[in-house]
């Protein structure tokens, strides 16, 4: 609970120093709580289950711009263009799950550095994909998406087409995206719902203890491959949610930091490694871009530097997470040096 209370007062006085009036900020927290409560949310499955921080819902996040990208090339807009994308993102994230699950099973004790590199590792794939081969080995109808030279997609797409086709569904005249809400709120529903069926009960089982689970009678490699495979079908949908609010598509870097920042959300919000509910989801959320609105601002009027405030707050991201993985480290060592002194005992 350290954690939290600690931002929460970080929060206060950058907010303080940064000057803005409390309707912008509550504006523009509406707006990214939107955007990234899903992205965050499909870590809690993973870590429930006892594989920690899932550094690879970036593939989730390559699956839904990949959905993105088909429906531009067809021209496909609007709320049913973004669902056409969530259509195609969806098998393809369930491919990309069920591989990584099948990994992590060969990397158990290891699963966060395993899904950090396979990151890395897809995302060399999807660069070469749609560098090289996009408008040459796999044609584009819309020319537009291409680069001057006729391969390789564009740095940025513009997605005005299907902006805010979700949020603005059925409540078009509204300032708040009240239908992400909507769904957002549905899935955290979804997922609770989820955890009390047989299935949920073996990913905690799975998550307490794989051996003792094992002995149970649960298949645990099955169960881990479920687990990532519904935490990365969340973030191709998160993507989707992010890109269709901000309007806008990096083409290249929009999937890059997204298992940064939704692990440090979490971090900041209080949950750890093996320990997580929705609360510390939005409550991360909440605090993590907070800093982001205010502390360019409060970086500007504390030594004259905006960009102050955009070291702080990289700082702050690569230094939740460093601390959190020190203490998941220190804690396992401290209970295999228990379990050791217990069997010595016994011996």
């Amino acid at each position: 609970m350290l954690v939290p209370i600690f931002f929460i007062i970080l929060s206060i006085v950058g907010f303080y120093f940064s000057g803005l009036t409390g309707d912008f900020v509550f504006q523009q927290m509406i707006l990214r709580l939107a955007r990234n409560l899903v992205l965050v949310m499909s870590l809690m499955i993973p870590i429930i289950s006892g594989m920690g921080l899932n550094f690879g819902i970036v593939l989730g996040a390559m699956a839904g711009q990949i959905g993105i990208i088909v429906i531009m090339n067809n021209g496909y807009t609007g709320f049913n263009g973004f669902l056409i994308a969530v259509l195609v993102a969806t098998p393809i994230a369930i491919i990309l799950g069920y591989l990584v699950g099948k990994i992590l099973n060969k990397a158990k004790g290891k699963e966060m550095i395993t899904s950090m590199i396979l990151g890395f590792f897809a995302n060399g794939i999807y660069q070469l994909i749609f560098i090289i081969f996009a408008g040459t080995l796999i044609p584009f109808k819309n020319k537009d998406l291409l680069r001057s030279s006729g391969d390789g997609l564009r740095n940025t797409i513009d997605l005005i087409s299907i902006k805010s086709s979700l949020d603005n569904l059925l409540f078009p005249n509204s300032p708040y995206p009240i239908m992400t809400f909507v769904v957002i709120i549905l899935l955290f529903v979804g997922i609770y719902l989820i955890l009390k069926t047989k299935v949920g009960q073996e990913m905690r089982a799975v998550g307490q203890s794989m051996h003792i689970a094992s002995v149970s009678g649960i298949d645990v490699d099955k169960t881990r491959i479920i687990a990532i495979i519904i935490s990365t079908v969340l973030a191709a949908w998160g993507q989707l949610i992010y890109l269709q609010n901000m309007g806008t598509f990096n083409t290249y870097n929009n999937h890059e930091q997204v298992g940064l920042f939704a692990v440090a959300s979490i971090l900041i919000g209080g949950a750890s490694v093996n320990k997580v509910s929705w609360k510390e989801v939005v409550l991360g959320t909440f605090l993590f871009h907070l800093l982001f609105i205010v502390s360019p601002l409060a970086g500007q009027n504390i030594a004259g530097d905006a960009q102050i405030g955009e070291y702080f707050r990289v700082f702050i991201a690569y230094g939740v997470i460093g601390v959190a993985l020190i203490l998941h480290s220190w804690e396992e060592n401290k209970k295999k040096s228990l379990n050791l002194n217990f069997d010595l005992n016994n011996s």
